[in-house]
């Protein structure tokens, strides 16, 4: 959206202030800066900061083999025009991906985790053009975050953390990647935003938001400070045309700290504290009815039984404003703040009841996996062919996202193959099965119980996002 003239000039003159006190205003700015006059002044520069930091960022590439088979309409066309020749065979197409990547701790790299998605190759290359083989060690979708290992890594001294709690909008930074692969590149810009959250990237939503120009090929890559730690991961851009616009986001380098300690310890996952409640943003209404003078922090809407809200004796109601003292605005930086408390110990959670202050402790648990998963894959010629089914558990629920007020019980698709019939028919990762051929459904045994059954039609319940539908479709 373009500024009017009128409005662009208001843009400059408003910080300048309004007769004499713009003055006196102005008269303060003109003591506080001066112009560069030595030699040493104009020369100033951030190249220092760019040779520290830029040889320990990489370009990321990944690739894998689609396999395709023709139609039978395009079958029909080449043999009327080519014959029987080739007919039915698998065409294979190359899906390439193309990011950047930063070196954290000697053979380690950490990227964007929708860099390498489903990505059967990665090699990752230095600004030198070396380049080298890489294994993923640690996918975490979750934060949009992947750690590499690189074979034969050479020398390179990585990027030091940054504590990203400690920066500041206006604070200088620096973007360091390979945007839309023309080599490595370097741009400055400021922290525009701190703490933005409803960006729609991941689960975890908590930006560093910058107008430091970043594109297309930048995802993975470091924003750096003027010292050139790592602040944060450049994931996302808001943009119109695919190209820069000024708003850029990047990871805090807290949360990519705690994903990288996850591969250094060997682990393929990254475990979070579960809380056990659902939470809900707090409106100007529910502000004025629990006794807060403005919207902030998060309502308690539903309590799991015999999660670590019930037993830190959280109630529905209850109003969260706080964990270890830091203030929370919406569910989303909830979510931040009491992942980043990682496992073991606990946490105080800051709270109104009823319009009077308290606080809870809660332990800092991993979900509970209450029962065996018991994960089946769907080879049975119907509707869900190509699925994979597991029993729901607070672990599996919070893994993807499902409320446990909608699935106390039953099974869940946790995955479905590309091209398979299941994806054919619109099936999706997280939808609850419920019932088949009205037959309720509630472990996965169930589920190859109920497909056994020969059908030329199926009728199948799911619950997709609190919605219930029931659908029938041919497939026997």
């Amino acid at each position: 959206m373009k500024l009017s003239g009128a409005l662009r000039l208001l843009a400059v003159v408003l910080p300048l202030g309004i007769g004499a006190a713009g003055l006196i205003h102005e008269t303060a700015l003109s003591q506080t800066r001066t112009a560069p006059v030595t030699k040493g002044d104009i020369q100033l520069s951030f190249a220092p900061v760019v040779k520290r930091a830029a040889p320990a960022v990489v370009n990321v590439y990944g690739a894998r083999v689609e396999r395709q088979t023709r139609s039978r309409l395009m079958d029909d066309f080449f043999r009327d025009f080519f014959g029987d020749q080739g007919l039915g065979v698998p065409r294979e197409r190359i899906q390439r991906s193309l990011g950047s990547g930063v070196v954290v701790d000697g053979d380690l790299v950490v990227t964007n985790h929708h860099v390498i998605e489903g990505m059967t190759e990665v090699k990752v290359s230095f600004a030198d053009k070396r380049e080298f083989n890489a294994q993923v060690v640690l996918r975490d979708p979750r934060s949009d975050l992947a750690v590499l290992r690189v074979n034969d890594m050479p020398k390179v001294a990585p990027l030091e953390f940054a504590d990203s709690e400690t920066l500041e909008v206006g604070d200088l930074v620096l973007a360091i990647g390979n945007p839309f692969g023309v080599g490595q590149t370097v741009t400055q810009g400021i922290v525009s935003a701190m703490a933005r959250t409803q960006v729609g990237v991941s689960d975890y939503q908590f930006f560093i938001q910058t107008d430091a120009a970043i594109n297309p090929g930048n995802s993975g890559g470091p924003l750096v400070d003027v010292n050139g730690r790592l602040v944060g991961i450049n994931t996302a851009i808001y943009s119109r045309s695919g190209g820069n616009m000024g708003i850029g986001f990047a990871i805090p380098s807290q949360m990519v700290k705690m994903v990288v300690e996850s591969a250094r310890l060997g682990s393929k996952t990254v475990q979070r504290p579960w809380l056990g409640a659902r939470l809900q943003a707090v409106t100007p209404e529910m502000a004025e009815a629990v006794g807060l003078d403005h919207p902030t922090g998060v309502m308690v809407t539903m309590v799991t039984p015999k999660g670590p809200a019930e037993a830190a004796g959280l109630k529905r109601g209850d109003v969260i404003l706080a964990v270890d003292g830091q203030t929370i605005e919406d569910p989303d930086s909830f979510g931040y703040r009491f992942a980043l408390k990682g496992i073991g110990g606990e946490t105080r959670l800051s709270t109104m009841r009823e319009g009077k202050p308290g606080t809870v402790t809660v332990k800092l648990a991993p979900p509970a996996e209450t029962r065996p998963r018991d994960a089946m894959s769907v080879t049975v010629r119907s509707p869900l062919m190509g699925a994979v089914i597991e029993n729901i558990s607070p672990a599996v629920a919070e893994e993807m996202q499902i409320d446990l007020s909608d699935a106390n019980e039953g099974v869940v698709i946790s995955e479905v193959a590309d091209g398979s019939t299941a994806q054919r028919f619109g099936f999706q990762r997280g939808d609850l099965i419920l019932a088949i051929n009205r037959n309720k459904i509630g472990v996965t045994k169930d589920v190859e119980t109920a497909l056994s059954e020969r059908s030329r039609f199926w009728e199948i319940t799911i619950n997709r996002g609190g919605r219930v539908m029931t659908t029938v479709l041919g497939g026997g």
